[in-house]
């Protein structure tokens, strides 16, 4: 059992709270939800949860240790059987306290504390499978990207080289044209000399 808070107890003896909380415990786990005060729902809190998890456990020994506090069979096989199966996938937070209208007679706060048999958070968990799937996707188109820059840049640099090739090849023949025609120029200038020498003669 939790370690009681400091301050006045529940009942008139340690003894009395812990039996006060125990039959609290059965009812609880009996009818899903108990409309008691503030503070004893508050205290009866970490009990409920604490129980809960030893039946989340299952083995003979946590059965025995919730023995201990719900001395009825039938609860604590209900608690093992159909309780501790809704709880399967919650990690902590079994129970809820919601506040309500002051108790008449002495006005004191009144609360509902209740079981959580909700299942957990659906929405969130189908938010976590698209985030997951967008991501899988996002990397996917990154590594196709990637394969495609990496298939495209070998083509663009063969058809510049081809390019580059080309213009060398150009270039060439035109300087092998010009030396040709340097070649004729000069062999044409050294016909015309003689041509000149010869008329001279």
């Amino acid at each position: 059992m939790p370690t009681p808070k400091k301050g006045p107890r529940l009942a008139s003896s340690p003894a009395h709270e812990r039996l006060m909380l125990a039959n609290m415990a059965t009812s609880l786990f009996q009818n899903g939800r108990i409309t008691t005060t503030l503070p004893k729902a508050k205290r009866l809190r970490p009990l409920a949860e604490r129980l809960i998890t030893f039946a989340k456990r299952g083995d003979l020994h946590s059965r025995r240790r919730v023995m201990r506090v719900i001395r009825n069979k039938s609860v604590v096989h209900l608690l093992f059987t159909q309780i501790a199966e809704q709880m399967e996938q919650r990690e902590g937070g079994y129970t809820r306290i919601v506040k309500i209208a002051s108790r008449t007679g002495d006005n004191a706060p009144a609360a509902i504390i209740e079981l959580v048999t909700e299942p957990v958070s659906p929405k969130k968990a189908v938010v976590k499978e698209a985030e997951a799937a967008t991501k899988t996707a996002a990397k996917a188109e990154a590594a196709k990207d990637e394969v495609e820059v990496k298939d495209e840049a070998p083509v663009e640099a063969t058809a510049e080289e081809t390019k580059a090739d080309g213009a060398e090849k150009v270039e060439a023949e035109a300087k092998k044209d010009t030396k040709k025609s340097a070649a004729k120029g000069g062999k044409s200038e050294d016909k015309a000399d003689e041509a000149e020498e010869t008329k001279a003669e």
